[in-house]
């Protein structure tokens, strides 16, 4: 039986010279393994950057950074949004919240369109609401931060046991 052809460890791939043939015979566990490097006039046809022209990438909106800012392309964050009130648009806003809640009995269709009030100055719109009603009361105080602790009230607790005459007596706080 014929023995089969090993494969040539030179044929495609680049082989050392040299100096460093004869440094990896002697220190390579198998000689006959190749450098895994491929020779680029056979194997790669026509090799890189071989060709004359230039790539430019086509223009589309996406590559264009004025039209196309980062805070739209990034999706894993919320940016705020920007919101502008107007003392007009709040004006309306107390006077309309300050209002009794009730809903108007069902009329025929048409008819029963609710108009929004004037917008009045925001001053204006302040007085009418502190004049008909208490803003804060004693029950209804006006919101504090809040703290993340308690706040320390300090109180006198029952001494240790100590000298009665002793420079400096300790006393304990609660």
């Amino acid at each position: 039986m014929a023995s089969k052809k090993a494969a040539e460890s030179t044929l495609y791939h680049l082989a050392p010279k040299g100096f460093w043939k004869k440094f990896r015979d002697a220190v390579v566990v198998n000689p006959e393994i190749s450098s895994g490097l491929p020779l680029q006039g056979v194997n790669r046809w026509p090799p890189p950057a071989s060709r004359p022209e230039k790539y430019s990438t086509p223009a589309t909106k996406a590559s264009d950074p004025a039209q196309n800012p980062y805070w739209k392309r990034d999706v894993r964050r919320v940016y705020p949004q920007l919101s502008v009130v107007t003392q007009a648009g709040l004006s309306q806003l107390l006077i309309e919240h300050s209002g009794q809640a009730s809903v108007a009995a069902p009329q025929e269709e048409g008819k029963g369109i609710a108009q929004r009030p004037e917008p009045v100055d925001l001053t204006q719109a302040i007085s009418t609401i502190t004049a008909s009603t208490k803003v804060y009361t004693e029950s209804q105080l006006p919101p504090s931060l809040p703290t993340p602790h308690k706040r320390w009230i300090p109180e006198r607790s029952l001494d240790a046991p100590h000298d009665p005459h002793s420079y400096f007596p300790m006393t304990l706080w609660k």
